[in-house]
């Protein structure tokens, strides 16, 4: 059973999205906070939430930030703000997909099942590949069995990567996704730093890696079987 999170201060369209989205697949919580909603993404884990921007106690794109500097856990952003701009803004905190009210309930479960798809294939629990053992959650990596000390940084860096292995992430995609502190701008130097330092943690040999690829004028890809 999948979990969702649906954060909604409207109580009527709460509980429409609660008796839409019901299934025996999915196990629904709804709150109509943010502060009940930090409360149930500590307490619980989650394969999507549903997060309206506009709630009673702030912002949601406040929680999106706060959840993007540990999770990549999928995000839909659900709200009245239909401007380019508001859009832009709610994918570049790391938003997965941007619904705008009014909306089909149907169009909302069709993005619904896509985002939970695509939740399925990444990793449930500790990744063992090669002689790496990486453990997102209990934030523990380990190469040939030693521990290897990853800053924040690289954590974030190394998850996107692995979670996306054998596929290509653009510089951009890599620098909006790891800082996601609200930061006007980032020099993609930081990037380049971030990814040689994670190289010599990591690889035998970083000028020749196996598993963390540069690809040329694209980005970076985590080789699935170097």
């Amino acid at each position: 059973m999948k979990s969702v999170l649906i954060v909604e201060d409207d109580r009527a369209l709460g509980d429409g999205l609660c008796l839409a989205l019901k299934s025996p697949e999915l196990d629904l919580t709804l709150c109509r906070t943010l502060a009940a909603a930090r409360a149930a993404l500590a307490a619980g884990d989650f394969g999507l939430v549903i997060l309206d921007v506009n709630l009673p106690d702030g912002n949601g794109l406040d929680l999106l930030r706060e959840v993007r500097r540990t999770s990549g856990v999928s995000v839909i952003l659900l709200t009245a703000n239909d401007l380019e701009m508001d859009i832009v803004a709610g994918l570049e905190c790391g938003a997965d997909d941007y619904v705008t009210k009014p909306f089909s309930l149907a169009v909302l479960r069709a993005r619904v099942n896509a985002q939970l798809r695509r939740t399925g294939l990444r990793p449930a629990g500790p990744v063992e590949q090669g002689p790496f053992v990486f453990d997102f959650e209990k934030m523990e990596f380990r190469r040939e069995g030693q521990p290897v000390e990853l800053s924040k940084t690289e954590q974030k860096l190394l998850r996107l990567l692995v979670e996306n292995r054998g596929r290509t992430l653009t510089r951009a995609q890599l620098v909006d996704r790891i800082w996601t502190d609200g930061a006007e701008y980032v020099d993609e130097n930081a990037l380049s730093v971030t990814v040689r330092r994670l190289r010599g943690k990591l690889e035998e040999d970083p000028a020749h890696p196996l598993y963390l690829k540069t690809v040329y004028g694209i980005g970076y890809a985590w080789t699935a079987a170097p």
